[in-house]
């Protein structure tokens, strides 16, 4: 195990034991330094990947904090390595997608205002009016953010964020089946929105899961054998 993995650990087990909590100050580092038998240089690298990870805030004159450990701040961190995957690897993660979305909506279903419905509905008519998928991309984020928020779980509104904006690296719409693509898509979520305004938690969860299903379907239609998306092939709405 190197220095650097020492420290790491030695850290982590401190704040998952809970001799550090959140929002309390690190020891200084020689001190940590001398418990873990490491260098400075070690524990600072050590540091800054717990800081990657949201686990610690380094502040300028002040230290090192630990963070408040929230659970969104945490799970959002996982961008950092999700956006790297490469579409093989993003279609793994579909089946845990399904699964959140289809609760999600249920729950939206059950708790959203109806300024929120409404916030829906308009999101669909922006969709709906082109077919430029950089002009449907902000209000596709906004319908299905606006849907894992009244979810009532931050936990899950970060984790579908994380998943969100890679399915958007891979566009579908300027393919020759893009035109039925971008129609489908638009009653998927009209479909969702319905089942959410009519307070039906069953039609919704159904009906999220089949959207998520159908993006899957679509991306799998295009990847090549060699696991490579087609040229050109980026931001699916979904």
């Amino acid at each position: 195990m190197s220095a650097v993995d020492r420290a790491l650990r030695g850290l982590r087990h401190m704040i998952a034991t809970g001799r550090l909590v959140a929002g309390q100050r690190m020891p200084p580092e020689p001190e940590l330094c001398d418990e873990l038998d490491v260098s400075r240089g070690s524990l600072r690298e050590a540091i800054r990947m717990l800081a990657a990870l949201r686990v610690v805030e380094p502040r300028h004159g002040s230290g090192t904090y630990v963070s408040q450990l929230r659970s969104a701040d945490i799970i959002g961190s996982l961008s950092h390595t999700v956006d790297l995957l490469p579409l093989t690897g993003l279609l793994e993660l579909y089946e845990i997608r399904r699964v959140l979305e289809s609760h999600a909506a249920a729950q939206a279903a059950a708790r959203m205002t109806e300024s929120g419905i409404r916030t829906l509905y308009d999101c669909i008519e922006e969709m709906e009016a082109t077919s430029d998928p950089a002009e449907t991309f902000a209000p596709n984020q906004r319908f299905h953010a606006e849907i894992a928020k009244a979810g009532g779980n931050p936990a899950i509104e970060a984790m579908l964020e994380v998943f969100r904006p890679r399915s958007h690296s891979y566009q579908v719409y300027d393919l020759p089946e893009g035109a039925q693509i971008k129609r489908a898509s638009d009653d998927d979520h009209r479909a969702i929105a319905e089942a959410i305004a009519n307070r039906d938690p069953v039609a919704a969860a159904t009906a999220a899961a089949a959207h998520v299903a159908h993006t899957e379907q679509w991306l799998r239609r295009y990847l090549p054998d060699d696991g490579v998306p087609p040229s050109g092939a980026a931001g699916i709405l979904a």
